[in-house]
């Protein structure tokens, strides 16, 4: 009989038998171990592997492994490179490498339903400087775009540019008609401009905007401190797609 899981300071959901045991859903591992369900001799029992990324949490994305969905997005990111406000090229992993940081990405810096993320963001700015954390904002176009972004949102948060794409393109976040035109997106559109919002169609229709198309997705992540340390993820499914606020701000409280 396996001895008790507890004694391994595993948390006490798990629980040996000579059943094949249930995994939890969340968190998928601990912040020091991967635990792996085994067969010896006919009975059930488990090993231990030390997590190579501290997972928390997922949103936006069924049907894909959480531990193969974090890996892929923290090797892909390794090369990517951002531009700060002044132009200067920053590895996108340093945004979290000493610190943790819910970085949002949006549609495109012209995109009225990404002036509303910012904004709705920005609502726990108090919450996340609470926690420690940082805010910021990535966006797929030039740094002077960015920075007519930063000026017209007043943004508490930092702004990067992304002209290649190329955070997107690691994070697997999708595009599309498909995903830009759904009826849940117009009906948040015309929400947003209701309550005030607007969608800046000089910088919707600028050159490298128009050649994606826009129809570009963006999402929500919760990394760091550390490079590797990614701990939420969520991919934008449709135009407009917000995640709960609470999932983020517990991962952001979430201790690695």
């Amino acid at each position: 009989m396996a001895r008790p899981l507890q004694t391994l300071s595993i948390p006490t959901s798990f629980r040996s038998s000579t059943m094949m045991p249930r995994l939890p859903v969340a968190p998928v591992s601990d912040r020091r171990f991967d635990v792996l369900p085994c067969m010896t001799n006919g009975r059930s029992g488990f090993i231990l592997r030390r997590a190579r990324v501290s997972i928390f949490a997922i949103s936006g994305s069924p049907g894909i492994s959480p531990t193969e969905m974090f890996e892929d997005a923290v090797s892909s990111l390794e090369e990517v490179e951002l531009l700060d406000l002044s132009g200067k090229a920053i590895p996108i992993s340093h945004l979290w490498k000493d610190r943790k940081a819910v970085v949002a990405f949006a549609r495109h810096f012209g995109c009225v339903l990404c002036r509303k993320r910012a904004d709705f963001l920005a609502s726990v700015k108090d919450k996340l400087d609470t926690f420690g954390v940082a805010l910021v904002l990535i966006g797929p176009g030039t740094v002077d775009q960015a920075k007519v972004f930063y000026e017209q949102t007043k943004f508490s948060g930092e702004v990067y540019a992304d002209p290649n794409h190329s955070s997107y393109d690691a994070l697997n976040f999708v595009s599309g008609i498909a995903t830009t035109f759904t009826p849940s997106a117009g009906i948040k559109i015309i929400q947003c401009y209701m309550e005030g919002y607007r969608q800046d169609w000089g910088l919707s229709f600028q050159n490298n905007t128009v050649s994606k198309g826009g129809w570009q997705q963006g999402g929500i992540i919760v990394a760091g401190p550390g490079i590797r340390n990614i701990s939420y993820i969520h991919k934008d499914k449709e135009a407009g797609d917000e995640p709960d606020i609470q999932d983020i701000l517990k991962a952001c409280a979430h201790k690695d």
